[in-house]
């Protein structure tokens, strides 16, 4: 891991570009008064990074941050798999195509990810919920999906 990158999983997360690959081809813009949740896991401790490459979250800084701007609740880390990538093309949010035009690469399986909360859910009522990174998962995903349920697709958890 990066030190910049490093800072930023127990810092403030970084201003977004006018994209969000979840919105792809709609402009966003960053607020900067939006509201900063504090980096912390739903262990409330620092919040360690998901993913780098490409780096993911809703600020594309590879932590799970969030804001009062994140109304997705880009907050639970996964290790993505086929079939909820599949499930996820299938509710109209392709991730695994690239989109060279945006700079996404698209993900495969294996990747590591900040899902939106509901999503996850979404794909655990369906039976295809993909293992969770519970120290990369924000606290703010407790907000939708209960921690018991969280804990059971733990992928970092002995």
């Amino acid at each position: 891991m990066t030190a910049s990158l490093a800072a930023r999983s127990i810092g403030q997360p970084r201003a977004r570009s006018r994209y969000d690959w979840n919105l792809i081809g709609q402009e966003t813009s960053f607020m900067s008064d939006a509201s900063f949740e504090e980096s912390l896991n739903i262990f409330d401790e620092p919040l360690q990074t998901c993913g780098e490459n490409p780096a993911t979250g809703f600020f594309r800084d590879g932590c799970c941050n969030t804001s009062t701007e994140d109304l997705g609740s880009h907050t639970v880390c996964v290790e993505l798999t086929r079939e909820f990538l599949e499930f996820s093309r299938f509710r109209g949010n392709d991730l695994s195509t690239p989109r060279p035009e945006f700079g996404f690469p698209g993900l495969k399986p294996g990747d590591r990810w900040c899902l939106c909360a509901a999503r996850w859910l979404e794909a655990h009522e369906n039976g295809i919920a993909p293992r969770v990174y519970l120290q990369r998962t924000h606290r703010r995903a407790l907000d939708t999906v209960p921690l018991s349920t969280l804990r059971a697709y733990a992928a970092d958890l002995n």
